[in-house]
């Protein structure tokens, strides 16, 4: 038996950090918004218990891939004697800030719990996918949403529809180095989601990254040039919202042709947000 199941990439609206636990995590405030950018995962059922990625990933080996990993922690909290095979399509580019790793994990959280039969409750698999990365349980969660703590405490929040152009920096860049350097905001004030979106949206880790990334810099100044444009997560991609189609293809048409971008419509909610029991 195979699933076949998309990974959607998301944007951060805007990203405050409003302080830090004495575990270190940062306390953010944020808007997730799902794009339709997105890795496709395969998932191939085995009955003797292998979990086995079946391609191979530049620079990620497979103990560490959180699709693997994500199945294995599946494992071991329910005492599940299935396996699978997973063949990952990727699209979505790493360290870029969209979330791509947190979205197949969460896929493969919801997949698995189907494939495998195990009816766990949508709240239950993103208390899994909090142990796996912060980005996770929104995806699991699968709507748009207003996030708080370390980004597990979600609310949804209902989007107008919008069109993105988002623009690739050549460039990876590690959240961890964003988030230990000592140069980070770290004390914005924390709002209710009502006044943050009345503000003009802002992303607290973007000025450490155009510092330690100057091609983040150049990208984010290069579509400034069209209207408000901010990096999403950690970075290096940078966007731009617009109302219409049209308004942002019109935008990529007069970027430098060397710049990768892509138009991204903006979801109303996660491709598999019906799979899931409450």
């Amino acid at each position: 038996m195979r699933l076949t199941c998309p990974a959607p990439a998301k944007l951060n609206l805007f990203l405050h950090v409003t302080g830090r636990r004495a575990d270190g995590y940062h306390l953010l405030q944020t808007l997730f918004r799902f794009i339709d950018l997105q890795d496709t995962l395969h998932f191939d059922l085995r009955q003797d218990g292998v979990v086995r990625r079946v391609n191979a990933l530049a620079d990620v080996p497979e103990a560490q891939d959180l699709c693997v990993r994500a199945a294995r922690l599946l494992q071991a909290e329910t005492g599940c004697t299935l396996g699978v095979d997973i063949t990952l399509e990727k699209v979505i580019p790493m360290g870029g800030g969209l979330g791509g790793g947190s979205s197949d994990a969460a896929t493969t959280l919801m997949a698995l719990n189907r494939l495998w039969g195990l009816g766990l409750s949508r709240a239950r698999l993103m208390a899994l996918g909090l142990q796996l990365g912060a980005d996770v349980p929104v995806f699991v969660f699968g709507q748009n949403a207003f996030a708080e703590g370390v980004g597990e405490d979600l609310q949804a929040c209902a989007l107008p529809p919008r069109w993105y152009v988002v623009l690739f920096p050549p460039v990876q860049v590690p959240t961890a180095k964003i988030f230990t350097h000592s140069d980070l905001t770290r004390d914005s004030i924390s709002c209710k989601i009502e006044i943050l979106l009345k503000q003009e949206p802002k992303n607290d880790l973007q000025a450490v990254a155009c510092k330690l990334f100057p091609e983040v810099a150049v990208y984010l100044a290069e579509l400034q040039k069209f209207g408000k444009a901010l990096m999403t997560g950690s970075g290096a991609c940078v966007f731009a919202e617009f109302e219409t189609q049209a308004q942002a293809q019109e935008v990529i048409r007069q970027l430098p042709s060397e710049m990768r971008s892509i138009l991204a419509q903006g979801l109303n909610q996660h491709p598999l947000h019906d799979w899931m029991c409450q």
